[in-house]
């Protein structure tokens, strides 16, 4: 029977992380290694100076005063040696595009692959007009999920899957294998008040943001299931 490690950036209390051990159950042995606290948005970040604290929850729960990459790092050469997979998420808000560079879910999913461990990584994009309904989210997680694990990954790559949020009663979406939209973001900043002087805030809209047709962005705003094999190697040789 398979071992799934289970991480995310989220914290190991978020919804999606018992989104996502729901939509792992009855696929092998679950194990969840997670950061302790909230780490979104902190990429591949790893820590090398100092201890890491580990500490056993209940059964194979397990919460890690780490980053999301640490959780993979520790979680794949102590607690869990021989996980077939790991499943990253299931992220509140989307991983798309250039999102893969600062997302830690994805960090999680690509440093599994760096260790030559089989990875996905899972998240709902979030309309700003519609309240997720995780029930919804995870019965879609299980239809991708079981989708990927019957489908060859090239050595070297990983899975990024990123869910759509659709209006209530919405009918099941399809599944569409995509590349990578590597346009930018909407990067502004707006003026802001600060405790040492001058400050600036994040102002871009991510929702209003770039798009090209055909791509993971487009297809996920759009209202189906983006699905992206991203490959470790990025010389193009």
């Amino acid at each position: 029977m398979p071992t799934f490690l289970l991480t995310n950036d989220d914290g190991i209390d978020a919804p999606g992380m018992q989104a996502l051990y729901q939509a792992a159950e009855g696929l092998g042995e679950r194990v969840v290694i997670a950061p302790r606290e909230p780490q979104s948005g902190s990429g591949h970040a790893v820590t090398t100076k100092g201890p890491i604290t580990v500490s056993s929850l209940h059964g194979d729960w397990y919460a890690v005063a780490g980053t999301p990459a640490d959780c993979s790092r520790v979680g794949l050469t102590r607690i869990a040696r021989g996980a077939d997979w790991v499943l990253a998420g299931i992220n509140r808000g989307g991983n798309l595009g250039v999102d893969t560079y600062t997302s830690g879910t994805v960090a999680a999913a690509r440093e599994a692959a760096f260790l030559g461990h089989r990875a996905m990584a899972l998240s709902q994009y979030i309309r700003p007009d519609l309240e997720i309904d995780w029930s919804w989210t995870l019965r879609q997680a299980q239809r991708a999920i079981r989708l990927l694990l019957a489908r060859p990954l090239r050595p070297g790559a990983f899975w990024n899957v990123n869910l759509p949020h659709l209006e209530p009663g919405a009918a099941d979406p399809r599944t569409v294998f995509c590349g990578l939209d590597l346009c930018p973001l909407d990067v502004r900043f707006e003026a802001a008040p600060g405790p040492d002087g001058a400050s600036v805030r994040y102002a871009g809209n991510y929702h209003g943001r770039a798009r090209n047709q055909g791509r993971d962005v487009e297809v996920c705003f759009a209202g189906s299931i983006a699905v992206t094999e991203i490959p470790l190697d990025i010389t193009g040789d």
